[in-house]
């Protein structure tokens, strides 16, 4: 076996390692967020070191709330120009800047509701203690 095999990881010890699972890095693959991936005999998917980082890198961004559409636009980008990070940077802190505006409006929005709970239940209050 060579060196580069010994570095790989199966998809099952990946899946582990990353508190996933394998159905989550199959779907993945198929909608084009992984790029193609090495197959030992009888199909198994093996990944290597660039694979794993490519994983974590598009678990960041799912934890983020990044949207896998998004995401895919990256994949895109990142495939088409030779797997060249730099390539996706632009892109990276567009999607993120636009993420961040609308995190912004969804906090105003969560303020506003929460001062109209605390005033209905001021009144409620007050009607309830009035009588």
């Amino acid at each position: 076996m060579s060196q580069k095999n010994e570095q790989n990881v199966q998809i099952g010890e990946l899946a582990k390692r990353l508190n996933i699972t394998t159905r989550t890095i199959r779907y993945y693959e198929e909608i084009g967020l992984m790029g193609p991936t090495e197959r030992l005999g009888g199909g198994t998917r093996t990944y290597n070191h660039d694979d794993v980082l490519r994983l974590k890198f598009i678990l960041k961004l799912k934890q983020l709330g990044i949207s896998l559409k998004d995401i895919q636009e990256l994949a895109e980008i990142f495939d088409i120009n030779a797997q060249n990070f730099n390539t996706i940077t632009p892109k990276l802190i567009e999607i993120l800047d636009q993420h961040i505006t609308t995190v912004d409006e969804k906090m105003a929005s969560l303020s506003s509701l929460r001062q109209d709970i605390v005033e209905y239940r001021r009144r409620i209050t007050d009607l309830l203690n009035s009588r």
